[in-house]
């Protein structure tokens, strides 16, 4: 096993949790773990959210510090402003564009047949018809606008105004962390109820690894395509 503090910087409580995980991203397992906000809050310190989270901070920078290299996972830090803009489109926007009507079905469903037993169904089901909305519409913003001009940028055209839907994009994260935080309090963190149905479970089960996928998409965005493209667009 690789030890990846003898071949990169070595990093502590006073890194930040974007630093953690675009050194290595394999450690987004151990923040998941700990509830730990990574993509849009990935601007705080360690020492910060283990304060926050009360937790042992040495033990968890002992968990980073040991996590193994992930082979499957590229270090997406390296990757030019356009290949990220496709990776991203091509893997996360085609994962919420097959997921969220799935999701859409089963939460119809499960509403229908129990929405008067769980209680805390009916603003779960809000609350997911808000974050997929939502993010339909974030989609088609920075497919449409915001990564035609970052690819342009990547293209040498320097002075694009870029900073500015990127802030709109940014927002926008916060209000999707923000659901998908909401939804996992409400259902226990996703937990099914011993007499839940299939499809309860399906839903549960589905919307974790929305939540999973969602952290890491705006992980890529927030932590290293925009602030690369802010950079190249000033000529930094």
């Amino acid at each position: 096993m690789t030890d990846v503090s003898t071949t990169t910087p070595t990093l502590g409580l006073d890194s930040t949790l974007s630093q953690w995980v675009m050194q290595l991203p394999a450690r987004s397992r151990i923040l998941e773990k700990y509830r730990i906000d990574y993509c849009c809050g990935g601007q705080a310190t360690l020492r910060q959210v283990c304060t926050t989270h009360q937790l042992n901070a040495d033990a968890v920078v002992a968990e980073l510090l040991a996590t193994p290299p992930d082979a499957t996972q590229r270090d997406w830090s390296t990757a030019s402003l356009s290949e990220l803009a496709d990776h991203i489109e091509s893997t996360h926007h085609a994962y919420l564009k097959d997921e969220l009507p799935r999701l859409s079905r089963l939460m119809h469903r499960t509403y229908t047949v129990h929405g008067l037993h769980y209680r805390w169904l009916p603003e779960l089901k809000t609350t997911f018809d808000h974050f997929a909305a939502e993010m339909d519409a974030h989609m088609f913003k920075e497919e449409h606008i915001l990564f035609p001009l970052i690819r342009a940028i990547d293209a040498g055209a320097h002075g694009t105004a870029v900073s500015q839907p990127i802030a709109i994009m940014e927002q926008e994260h916060e209000r999707a962390g923000a659901d998908l935080k909401h939804m996992s309090q409400l259902s226990n963190n996703y937990t099914p109820p011993d007499e839940a149905c299939t499809t309860s479970r399906a839903l549960l089960d589905g919307l974790r690894e929305l939540e999973l996928d969602t952290h890491i998409h705006v992980h890529k965005e927030n932590g290293i395509l925009f602030p690369k493209a802010i950079a190249a667009a000033d000529g930094r």
